[in-house]
């Protein structure tokens, strides 16, 4: 009969603790980084009645007569289940997400873990819990922002308001396209000379700028032509007896070897006017009458060689009875025609010496090529030259065409160059800045730049200042080179700092990562960066998902300060609670093992918020409503048990 108290009791004092946790549970619904907790019972001690019994050869086996006597609390389990996320917009708030805990520690090299992220600065700038005043442990970086590998785990402290001291710029780094196909060469005429050029328009296609010298030789073009006898008037008429024509049904003109022009309507009573004028109208022939010699000149108004640009008259008869105009006014032997003659082709030969304006090595000049003759299609003259540049550029004469140019008078074209510029502040040791300007150039040589570096101040530049970057027939990136065997740009900038030497970074040879030269409608190519600063003071700090605390200085620097570790456990349900939302290792949680956020520790950090507490209300009431029902249970066992008794007692009455 007691048994049955003793039972009710423990049942009564385990929900009791049941309902403590519970309690403890709802009481920290709030409480951020807390996981709640849970009890779980088991059966306490058993009395045997009576021990099983082996199957015999006539009976079978009986089980055993146990009596319980009562339950006990077997576990009160911590769980570690992800909290929510609650934002909060404070820099060193931070959650954790997944596994892992923050490392708390003093400088008694205590060590405490929590998931209660709620950190902030002290005033010696230490990251530390406000609320206990211990430091969140993590590593400390170098001067150039790296933690070593070797670096030990401390204290994390944050100089803010620190200087970063001025870094001497050593490379500048270039990048995207030169264009290919870019022209900005204007042609401009500075010397006409003896060429009888009137004018020079258009932009060279090469793109190069430099100063062409022309030299003309040979002769223009001479148009063919014939003479008539001496002696003739413009009003002789052809039956003069001086010239006593009287056939005139064979006259005829052939030009070119391909077209015959007869002459008709003209009779003896006909003029040698009436005969030149009869001359003009046939088309390419001009005939005129010369007053000094009395002859007919006929000219054939396309110069050029004879055996392309000439006529010729019919067959002369003068055969006694009959004579023509050929026999009697051109004097041409019976049978036998007049054919033109004088005519030449033009020997014109145009050599153009090109010195470019900005050169170097191969690059250099001069350049020397022949440039095409423009022929006039209606006189056969040489009236202008063409290719000039590469073609693109038109040079034009006044009347008369060409002329030869003579020792001292040749024909003089320059062409301005095409440019692309860029410039970028780079910083000597004192932290001061300059405005150095790379000028590329358009070669004379194919996929070729020259460059030139200069600078906008007092600044001298010793070694360095040109050079050249060639491309790849593929656009990519051949060599980029510096004039005179330098390595770098060497700078003094007259400051009283020490003399800079910036290497110039173009990208990797035949690759395209750096400078590339296609043909693109346009220049992209920038310097996209430097490697120095001014002196800068740190401001602001920011705290990425791997623990890396990085800090921004005033020069636009920002380098990582230091590191937050975390720690992971191989049972952290065996972590010992020590209150105030921290954790202790003990016996059974296994030794802390540090590392970095996403790497070593599965778990990442999310700055700017806290992890909400893991309890849920809904099942801490269903576990209390359970607890509740579970000790009125147990309580009625006992007030039974108890009337029961009295029962017994009362027997003897």
């Amino acid at each position: 009969m007691m048994a049955s108290l003793f039972s009710g009791v423990s049942g009564l004092k385990n929900h009791q603790v049941k309902m403590n946790v519970i309690g403890n549970n709802i009481a920290n619904i709030n409480t951020i980084g807390f996981k709640t907790s849970r009890v779980n019972f088991q059966e306490a001690l058993v009395q045997t009645l009576q021990g099983a019994g082996r199957p015999s050869s006539v009976l079978g086996g009986t089980n055993p007569v146990q009596l319980g006597l009562g339950m006990e609390v077997s576990s009160i389990d911590t769980l570690f289940q992800q909290g929510g996320l609650e934002t909060t917009g404070q820099i060193t708030d931070l959650a954790i997400q997944g596994e892992g805990f923050f490392v708390l520690g003093d400088l008694n090299d205590n060590r405490f873990y929590t998931r209660a992220g709620a950190f902030g600065f002290d005033a010696n700038t230490n990251l530390v819990d406000p609320a206990t005043g211990l430091f969140v442990l993590g590593k400390m970086a170098d001067e150039q922002g790296i933690i070593p590998s070797l670096a030990t785990t401390g204290p994390i402290t944050i100089p803010f308001g620190q200087q970063d001291p001025a870094q001497a710029t050593t490379i500048i780094t270039l990048a995207n396209n030169l264009n290919a196909s870019a022209t900005e060469s204007v042609a401009d005429l500075l010397q006409a000379g003896s060429s009888n050029v009137n004018g020079v328009s258009g932009i060279a296609e090469d793109g190069v700028g430099g100063t062409h010298v022309i030299t003309i030789t040979g002769a223009q073009a001479q148009a063919a032509s014939v003479t008539s006898i001496a002696g003739l008037s413009l009003n002789q008429t052809l039956d003069d007896p001086a010239l006593n024509v009287n056939d005139f049904t064979n006259f005829s003109i052939t030009i070119d070897n391909t077209r015959t022009e007869p002459i008709v309507g003209l009779t003896g009573s006909s003029t040698i006017a009436d005969l030149i004028y009869a001359i003009n109208l046939i088309a390419g022939l001009t005939a005129e009458f010369d007053s000094t010699t009395g002859s007919i000149v006929i000219t054939r108004d396309m110069a050029g060689s004879p055996s392309e640009y000439g006529f010729e008259s019919s067959v002369s008869v003068n055969n006694g009875l009959d004579r023509n105009i050929v026999a009697g006014v051109f004097g041409i032997p019976d049978g036998l025609t007049f054919v033109s003659s004088g005519g030449a082709a033009t020997t014109y030969v145009a050599t153009d010496t090109f010195t470019p304006l900005v050169g170097s090595g191969a690059a250099t000049g001069p350049f020397i090529s022949l440039l095409d003759l423009v022929i006039d299609d209606q006189t056969g003259l040489v009236v202008g030259l063409d290719n000039f540049g590469g073609g693109g550029v038109e040079i034009t004469t006044f009347a008369g065409g060409l002329m030869p140019t003579a020792v001292g008078q040749e024909l003089i074209i320059e062409t301005a160059p095409t440019t692309h510029s860029m410039s970028i502040a780079v910083f000597d040791s004192l932290g001061e800045k300059h405005i150095l300007s790379i000028e590329f150039f358009k070669s004379a040589l194919d996929n070729r730049w020259e460059w030139g570096a200069s600078t906008l101040g007092t600044e001298t530049i010793s070694s360095g200042s040109t050079g050249y970057v060639q491309f790849n027939p593929d656009g990519s990136l051949n060599t980029f080179e510096y004039n005179g065997g330098a390595q770098s740009i060497v700078m003094d900038p007259d400051n009283g700092a020490l003399s800079l030497s910036i290497e110039v970074d173009a990208g990797t040879v035949n690759t395209y990562d750096g400078l590339t030269g296609f043909s693109s409608g346009s220049h992209t190519a920038s310097i996209i960066g430097q490697d120095g600063y001014g002196l800068g003071i740190l401001e602001k700090i920011s705290i990425d998902q791997t623990g890396n605390i990085s800090g921004f200085f005033s020069n636009g620097v920002t380098r990582i300060l230091a590191q937050i570790i975390l720690a992971d456990f191989s049972n952290e349900a065996g972590l010992r609670k020590v209150g105030r939302s921290m954790y202790q290792e003990s016996a059974n949680s296994g030794e802390p093992v540090e590392g970095v956020a996403g790497a070593t520790i599965a778990g990442t950090l999310s700055s700017g918020a806290l992890e909400s507490s893991s309890v849920d209300i809904a099942q801490e009431f269903t576990s209390m409503i359970t607890a509740q029902r579970g000790f009125q249970a147990n309580a009625r066992i006992i007030t039974t048990s108890d009337n029961m008794l009295d029962d017994l007692v009362n027997i003897k009455r």
